[in-house]
């Protein structure tokens, strides 16, 4: 495994109705590279891995990691990475338009009575009074880059309050909590496996909830290269084949609990030897446990929630008003739900 760690950002930048769901015939060892953050959010392709689903469907499969959503889209496009799932950024998008990427299907939504994404303040904006999002005005608000998810997350937080908030891109997951312990940021909107942990330890407080500003927030998508997408087909399905057999098993065990404390056990174990891999078991067990948000079911797709996010781009100047929902995303992949 190999780890890899709007405007005047987008230069840089530039630089998938129904997924069968019934046993194809297997691929003869087709190799893959699959781009993924250290995020429970990315289970899914963990547990097609652990558990041979990948292999299964004759697919050889190692991982590259990355740190932020962009540069994942730039490794699709450029051939260093075949399928990936992380949000849509605007990197992507740009790429989409330049017909190199397509979206294929969803994975992480947030949902209604699933504890979802946080929205996060540092001690020193809470102890100043920040105590929710109605206090976001005039405040930082801590982003990847510019056009990532957590831009689009906190701008659409900020304009339900009606504030004006500064963004700070610091490229890095692992730096913006660094800037939101050190208060050089005040706020910050992330995933529960990371801003529970934090809440818990003292390093900032839990304000609020995503979910109550983008309620079925298609927060995760899976991609792949146009070329993929258009010529590839019987690898594409058996990617999503595998994938999503990987979902099913992680909702069962962490998210619907349905299919019993040994199967959540295991599930956890087998996600700690990709998440928290620094801590020791005990240590990361709460924090992955934590994370356990729907991964969407045979991998369909929220287009009502990627319309909202390419209106968001478009009115943000980040991407083309002429960029459609049919320039990012192949729909004969997967349900559109």
């Amino acid at each position: 495994m190999t780890q890899f760690t709007r405007r005047g950002a987008m230069g840089a930048m530039a630089a998938a109705a129904t997924l069968p769901m019934l046993a194809g015939p297997a691929l003869a060892q087709t190799k893959l590279t699959v781009g993924a953050l250290r995020f429970t959010s990315h289970a899914a392709s963990f547990v097609a891995f652990e558990r041979g689903y990948f292999a299964d469907e004759g697919l050889e499969v190692e991982f590259k990691f990355f740190q932020a959503a962009q540069p994942m889209a730039v490794a699709i496009a450029s051939g260093d990475a075949d399928y990936a799932v992380t949000a849509i950024s605007g990197g992507l998008i740009s790429l989409a338009e330049k017909g190199a990427a397509k979206v294929i299907g969803g994975a992480l939504s947030e949902e209604k009575g699933i504890d979802g994404q946080k929205i996060l303040a540092s001690n020193a904006a809470y102890e100043a009074g920040m105590t929710s999002p109605a206090a976001l005005d005039g405040k930082s608000f801590g982003i990847t880059q510019a056009g990532s998810s957590f831009h689009y997350m906190g701008s659409k937080i900020a304009a339900a309050e009606g504030a004006d908030v500064t963004f700070k891109p610091l490229q890095k997951v692992g730096a913006v909590i660094g800037a939101l312990k050190s208060g050089q940021i005040d706020a910050w909107s992330i995933v529960p496996h990371i801003a529970k942990p934090l809440a818990g330890a003292g390093a900032a407080h839990i304000i609020g909830n995503v979910s109550d500003y983008l309620p079925d927030y298609q927060v995760t998508t899976i991609f792949t290269s146009a070329r993929n997408a258009a010529n590839e087909r019987a690898k594409t399905q058996a990617f999503l084949r595998a994938f999503a057999r990987g979902a099913d098993d992680f909702n069962a065990a962490l998210v619907d609990k349905t299919a019993g404390d040994d199967a959540a056990e295991d599930m956890v174990k087998l996600i700690h030897k990709y998440v928290y891999t620094d801590r020791e078991y005990e240590k990361a067990k709460a924090g992955i446990v934590n994370g356990a948000m729907r991964i969407n079911k045979n991998a369909a797709l929220n287009m009502g929630s990627v319309q909202d996010q390419l209106g968001w781009f478009q009115s943000e100047g980040l991407i083309k008003d002429s960029i459609t929902t049919e320039t990012l995303v192949d729909t004969s992949y997967v349900d559109i739900m």
